[in-house]
């Protein structure tokens, strides 16, 4: 069974899981051959029942200890913009949907889902755009992130959030 996992880490990002739970999305889901969605909701206040959709075996939950194994079965990864939430993705070598919230200011998340995708480690999207995206992604584009260079990392951080 194709697995989904849908997580917005801490923050509250209703319109991710309004958007990726929408009849559209799921059927783009549906025809890419995923059959189970799993939601991290965090703080937000759509907290989905299970099951709620005829067309897809649906989970959610609001926190948990770890995500790892979330992560682990998960055949696609769908994240908020969080650096935590990317890196935990990426370093556990799942392919990569960043959806960035454009509802924030001054956004640094941009930034850095914008290199990794340059850098061909995963595909980024806006919730308006996500629905198409799913349709039209081609996971086969991504390269393994390669952990282990936290120095290229931080100085990223460090100058996307304009401390140096």
């Amino acid at each position: 069974m194709k697995n989904v996992f849908v997580t917005v880490g801490t923050t509250c990002f209703d319109e991710l899981i309004e958007t990726i739970t929408c009849s559209e999305s799921v059927q783009a889901l549906k025809a890419r051959g995923y059959e189970r969605l799993v939601l991290q909701v965090g703080r937000g206040s759509v907290l989905p029942e299970a099951d709620s959709s005829p067309h897809i075996r649906l989970e959610a939950f609001r926190f948990k200890d770890s995500i790892a194994d979330d992560m682990k079965q998960a055949d696609l990864v769908v994240s908020h913009a969080g650096a935590g939430s990317c890196l935990e993705a990426l370093g556990a070598g799942k392919p990569l949907l960043v959806v960035v919230n454009d509802k924030l200011m001054d956004n640094h998340q941009l930034e850095l889902a914008q290199q990794l995708h340059m850098d061909s480690h995963l595909l980024y999207c806006t919730c308006s755009t996500l629905t198409e995206t799913l349709r039209t992604m081609d996971l086969s584009t991504l390269q393994p992130y390669q952990p282990g260079q936290p120095k290229h990392f931080a100085n990223f951080l460090d100058k996307a959030l304009g401390v140096q």
